[in-house]
């Protein structure tokens, strides 16, 4: 079970979540079924990128830690769909925010999610994870994966959207628990005792507070 202890202003972050999934992103070897289709073949090479980087020596100096943390974002923004997970996750409000509102939103809730599982990335000793199948329906695919952490087993599952013949992830689910479902419900709750410069205001914070050295 992944932990879900830290809290925000008395709600759940997610944070955790994220962390476990850019933890699957850093591990070494990956067993990648034979019948593993495009969906699955986009994921690998989002981590092989990945790997590469955080196994390059020269980035491994203190003085190349924010070099490094910039690589790391862009190849994970290249396949992660910020605007869609967002999108998702605030719900029906979307609808009502004009171009400049959601950009901003897009922009603060990336930096929530990159800014919590920056400092994790490092830290991470697990043994390995599978890539157990995938499914595809039209635009939409799911890749689901295992991760191994010692005697621990977690189910992790990508889902995914057909972006102009790329595949890119708008959703994770931990556990059988969606990481976009769990935001959502959480920024409903804010919504419903307080205002969108409310919600916004507080992404903010949480952001620059998990930034904070």
């Amino acid at each position: 079970m992944i932990p879900m202890r830290n809290t925000w202003n008395g709600w759940k972050t997610g944070s955790s979540w994220f962390a476990v999934l850019m933890i699957v992103i850093c591990i070494g070897m990956a067993a990648v079924p034979a019948y593993a289709g495009p969906p699955t073949d986009s994921m690998k090479t989002t981590i092989d990128e990945v790997l590469r980087i955080v196994r390059e020596k020269e980035l491994k100096q203190p003085e190349k830690a924010e070099e490094r943390r910039l690589l790391l974002e862009k190849v994970v923004a290249a396949r992660f769909d910020y605007a869609e997970m967002s999108r998702r996750a605030l719900g029906a409000p979307w609808n009502q925010l004009t171009d400049q509102q959601k950009q901003e939103f897009v922009d603060l809730f990336r930096r929530l999610l990159t800014n919590s599982y920056a400092d994790k990335i490092e830290t991470y000793s697990g043994e390995g994870v599978q890539y157990l199948n995938e499914r595809t329906e039209k635009e939409y695919a799911e890749v689901r994966t295992k991760v191994l952490s010692g005697k621990t087993e977690i189910p992790l599952d990508y889902r995914l959207i057909n972006r102009a013949d790329d595949w890119r992830v708008y959703d994770v689910v931990v556990d059988g628990v969606s990481l976009v479902n769990n935001y959502r419900g959480q920024f409903k709750k804010i919504l419903s005792a307080a205002s969108y410069s409310d919600l916004v205001d507080q992404l903010r914070k949480k952001s620059d507070k998990l930034k904070a050295p």
